[in-house]
C-alpha cells in the first residue's frame, strides 16, 4: 500500500508542480515580467542610453562603418505597447553588404530599467515630434 501511495504522490507532485508555478509566475494579462515594471508609473532615465544604443546598432547593422547622417532625438517618455517607456528616436543612413548605402533609416529604441529593451522599426507614433540632434559617435563606429 505505501509503494502505492508514493507512485500517487509522485504523479500529483508531477502534475500539480508546473501548474504551481505557472500561477505564480503568470502574471495576468501581460505575461512574465521580470521586473515590478507594470507599464503604468514612470520608468528611470536611461543614463547610459548613447553608450547603449552605440553597441546595440554595431551588432544590428549589417556593416557599421562608415554611417553617414546620424541623428538622434534625447530619450522621452512615451506610450509604447501600451506600456510607459522612455524612447529614444534614430536617423541614419548605413551600407548594405556590398558596402552601397540604403536609405535613410529611422528607428526607436525603447529602454526598461535604463536598460535597452527593444527596436521599434515603425516608428510613426514613437518618434512624432521628435527633436533630432546630430550623433557622430554613430557615425565613427568600426567593426
Amino acid at each position: 500500500m505505501r509503494r502505492h501511495l508514493g507512485i500517487s504522490s509522485r504523479r500529483a507532485a508531477a502534475v500539480l508542480l508546473p501548474l504551481w508555478l505557472a500561477a505564480c509566475g503568470g502574471g495576468g494579462a501581460g505575461g512574465i515580467s521580470f521586473t515590478d515594471d507594470q507599464g503604468v508609473a514612470a520608468q528611470p532615465f536611461p543614463t547610459n542610453y548613447r553608450v547603449d544604443l552605440l553597441a546595440f546598432f554595431k551588432t544590428y547593422l549589417n556593416n557599421p562603418v562608415g554611417v553617414r547622417d546620424a541623428m538622434m532625438a534625447e530619450p522621452v517618455q512615451r506610450t509604447v505597447g501600451g506600456r510607459l517607456r522612455y524612447v529614444s528616436c534614430v536617423r541614419y543612413t548605413a551600407k548594405d553588404f556590398d558596402g552601397r548605402y540604403t536609405a535613410p533609416q529611422e528607428r526607436a529604441v525603447s529602454y526598461v530599467d535604463k536598460r535597452l529593451d527593444r527596436i521599434v522599426e515603425n516608428v510613426t507614433e514613437a518618434c512624432a515630434g521628435a527633436t533630432y540632434a546630430p550623433f557622430p559617435e554613430m557615425e565613427k563606429m568600426t567593426r
